[in-house]
């Protein structure tokens, strides 16, 4: 999937400014945010921006192939969890 130009904002390209960030993450689900990103042809930053924000919208920005897409890949990496499991990854990284 090749990457699509940015629709026209209201904000001018200068006005963003990325930094430098460390994050704890799932291994797993690391790997498959790292093949996702490589699908979709955008940094492993610009794919975590892009589902922070539309989930912000409530929305998914993902199409119907990169959802079926995330599903295989979930399965390679055997990430078989889901939102649900939030709870429990928060609460076992405050244990430590």
């Amino acid at each position: 999937m090749k990457r699509q130009p940015p629709k026209s904002t209201s904000k001018d390209k200068s006005d963003i400014e990325r930094v430098q960030t460390g994050i704890r993450i799932e291994k797993r689900l690391l790997k498959v945010l790292k093949a996702l990103a490589e699908y979709m042809d955008v940094s492993v930053g610009e794919l975590i921006e892009i589902i922070v924000l539309s989930s912000f919208e409530g929305t998914s920005k993902f199409s119907k192939g990169t959802l079926n897409k995330i599903a295989d890949l979930k399965r390679i990496y055997d990430v078989d969890y889901g939102i649900e499991a939030a709870n429990i990854m928060l609460f076992s990284a405050k244990r430590r």
